[in-house]
């Protein structure tokens, strides 16, 4: 039977009279309702849920409770058969229904119309929420499902029962967020009081009494202080993390969950875990708690799954210094904050020094229009440096290529490091020493743990008893283990002292001080990377302003830098015309005059290279094809005439008498006279006449028509 056919009504019964439904619900203390055949022709649903593991574990009655139900819908009438246990939800918030496999299996028993009854010991079993929770009451009121609990039995499709329904709904809902406002209440308290430490990252431990210490292994201290002395010489995550992983350098983490909590285990690091502790002011003795938050839009965008979000400092709920013990001072920890901060991608920030060639990124501004300029590579070892608004019409603004800037800063940077050589020999000796000083010191703890751990395995096997050869084979194979381990240690230990002793030698000394005494030869070194130039120029320069003329190679750099003093340069870029070099009318002229002197065309290249001229891009000087381009456009070669400074349907204007089969004198005196359209170009004043298709038709008619009017008048004479 459908819920839409007309069903046979189970009349309410007066006391001692009725279905045995109906003397049951009311020995029960429910209130009756009109139960009609075919909902006992239909499945009834016992739905169990409790919120989370520990209320299954140890709210044992609740849970009895749940399971009871299905006694009473036997005891309302439902064969046993015919009712249906769903309990997959145990453990598992009311909140949302995302993760409720049991819920969906519920509502989809109900959308195909196979469930007559959903028994639950309250409301707030089967939804704390009301979106779900008015979903599943609409759906039952459609397909005539009765709901109950422990108190009575509703109908859906009933008004009053409904508004009820809906009342409890709202009430199961407001609950949890009562218990959740007193949860959250307590631990902010808590919080503010500086006694809330759920867990604490690498290098602390928890005590029993809840106080944080310092990790007692002394190799684990030395290996947090090296990350933090580290990444204050690299400056950057992804290049300590690069430094820690090329060096075997693990970092000793303490179990904080399973059978092995408390334990110590060495894992190799990752970017994550190095952002996480650069990013934790823990390390600083700071106590913090609300650093992170719930992104409400990402949980609901990834299905239910909690997604935080990194909160400012100024918005962190607390922030007590000087509360737990350091590795670092407080004013370290800001810095090294700033500097993450810089590294980033966030607009404005310089970001780290990459491998491109281009030395000045984040560094230059447009000189027009006081943007950042950008780097882009045309070939492996070309770059441009671009500014954004030229794109836009109207754009004053012009780019350059990276060489010509980037060799003047450079020069300029040597120059001042120049004073402070020895100064800079000594730094650099004495960071070496430091480097090699940490990592030899952390090698020393790794080979005393593998020895520690080696005799410990022989005395436990020495400890066991001779017969009890289960044990004593177990207990030797990991002895051997144990040998193995610290045999392999030792062997790498002796290859990284042959590779980098703990002191360096006279010679090395010596070579290192030759080295900072000559910056240019150390700077050009093939060992010497982009991203080390780039670094070494973030030092001391602060910003560069570059001023380009569209019309000429020249330009302006304006150097800022740190500490205030501003230095103004003059700087020659490469250009594509030669009309954009300032000295080009010079430079013509002199090309003519050479030739007519009758010199030949390598000597002419060779006269210009010795007085200084330059080609547009190239500052190798002149070759003799660049020479003879520059003569064709002079008509001073036999070859063809140059066409590049032709603009569209312009001729020369030989070629174009050519063209049209006329004398070039006669073509002449039509230019001067202006009859067509001409110009002249300096600095010998060749003409060039503009000409299209149709314009060469009409001076091709024009010299027909004259040639017919000279023939006419011989005729007649």
């Amino acid at each position: 039977m459908n819920a839409t056919d007309t069903p046979k009504a189970i009349p309410i019964a007066a006391p001692g009279e009725g279905t045995i439904a109906t003397r049951v619900a009311a020995g029960l203390g429910l209130r009756p309702t009109r139960l009609e055949e075919w909902h006992f022709l239909r499945l009834a649903i016992v739905y169990v849920r409790q919120s989370d593991p520990q209320q299954v574990l140890n709210h044992l009655e609740s849970r009895e409770r749940q399971y009871a139900l299905v006694d009473l819908a036997a005891a309302l009438g439902w064969p046993r058969d015919r009712i249906l246990l769903i309990d997959e939800d145990q453990g598992i918030t009311g909140k949302t229904a995302e993760r409720r496999t049991g819920f969906h299996r519920l509502l989809a028993e109900v959308t195909m119309d196979h469930v007559g009854v959903i028994f639950g010991i309250d409301m707030s079993r089967m939804a704390r929420n009301n979106k779900d929770w008015h979903h599943l009451m609409e759906m039952c009121a459609i397909f005539g499902t009765i709901l109950a609990d422990e108190d009575r039995i509703y109908d859906p499709r009933d008004a009053e029962d409904r508004l009820l329904l809906g009342f409890k709904g709202t009430i199961s809902e407001y609950e949890l967020v009562l218990m959740h406002n007193r949860l959250e209440r307590g631990r902010l308290h808590k919080a503010k009081r500086g006694a809330l430490i759920l867990d604490v990252p690498c290098g602390y431990v928890k005590l029993p009494t809840g106080e944080v210490a310092r990790d007692p292994d002394e190799q684990v201290q030395a290996t947090v202080q090296l990350v933090f002395d580290q990444f204050d010489e690299l400056g950057s995550c992804r290049r300590l993390y690069r430094h820690l992983v090329r060096n075997q350098i693990r970092l000793g983490m303490r179990v904080h969950r399973g059978p092995r909590r408390g334990q110590l285990e060495w894992r190799l690091p990752t970017p994550g875990m190095l952002g996480r502790m650069l990013h934790h002011p823990i390390y600083a003795g700071a106590y913090s708690w609300g650093r992170r938050r719930v992104d409400h839009k990402r949980t609901a965008a990834s299905a239910g799954k909690l997604k935080m979000r990194e909160m400012p400092m100024s918005e962190w709920i607390v922030l007590q210094q000087d509360r737990l013990p350091a590795y670092i001072t407080w004013e370290r920890y800001l810095a090294n904050q700033q500097r993450l901060l810089q590294n980033g991608p966030r607009t404005g920030a310089p970001g780290v020094p990459r491998s491109g060639k281009a030395l000045l990124t984040s560094l230059l501004v447009c000189g027009a229009c006081g943007r950042r300029m950008y780097a882009s590579y045309r070939s492996k070892s070309t770059a441009y440096y671009g500014c954004m608004r030229r794109k836009n019409e109207g754009s004053t603004c012009c780019g350059l290529e990276a060489g010509a800037v980037d060799d003047l800063v450079a020069q300029q940077v040597l120059r001042a490091l120049e004073p402070a050589t020895l100064e800079l020999s000594l730094k650099a000796i004495q960071d070496v020493h430091k480097e090699r000083d940490r990592l030899h010191r952390h090698w020393k703890h790794r080979l005393e743990r593998a020895t520690y751990e080696a005799e410990r395995a022989e005395r436990q096997y020495r400890a066991v008893e001779p017969e009890n050869r289960l044990v004593a084979r177990s207990l030797e194979r990991h002895w051997e283990q144990a040998m193995r381990n610290q045999r392999d240690l030792a062997e790498e230990y002796d290859r990284l002292l042959k590779e980098q002793p703990p002191h360096l030698s006279e010679d090395q000394r010596a070579r290192i001080l030759a080295l900072s005494s000559d910056l240019p030869t150390l700077w050009n070194a093939s060992e010497t990377t982009a991203a080390d130039r780039k670094e070494i120029i973030r030092l001391v320069v602060q910003r560069v302003e570059v001023h380009v003329r569209a019309e000429t190679e020249c330009g302006e750099a304006v150097i800022s830098w740190r500490g205030g003093v501003m230095t103004r340069h003059e700087i020659v870029r490469p250009v594509a015309r030669y009309e954009s070099l300032g000295h080009y009318d010079q430079l013509i002229n002199r090309i003519v005059e050479l030739r007519q002197e009758g010199r030949t065309i390598k000597q002419i290249a060779a006269q210009l290279n010795g007085e200084g001229y330059h080609t547009p891009r190239s500052r190798k000087g002149y070759t003799s094809t660049s020479v003879r381009k520059l003569l064709s456009r002079c008509e001073l070669t036999h070859g063809r005439i140059g066409t590049r400074q032709l603009d569209r349907h312009e001729w020369w204007l030989p070629d174009l008498a050519r063209a049209l089969q006329m004398p070039v004198d006669k073509l002449r005196i039509w230019a001067i006279r202006d009859w067509v359209r001409s110009r002249q170009v300096p600095p010998r004043g060749l003409w060039v006449v503009w000409a299209d298709g149709r314009e060469r038709r009409r001076l091709w008619k024009l010299m027909a028509d004259s040639r017919s009017s000279k023939s006419a008048e011989q005729t007649s004479s």
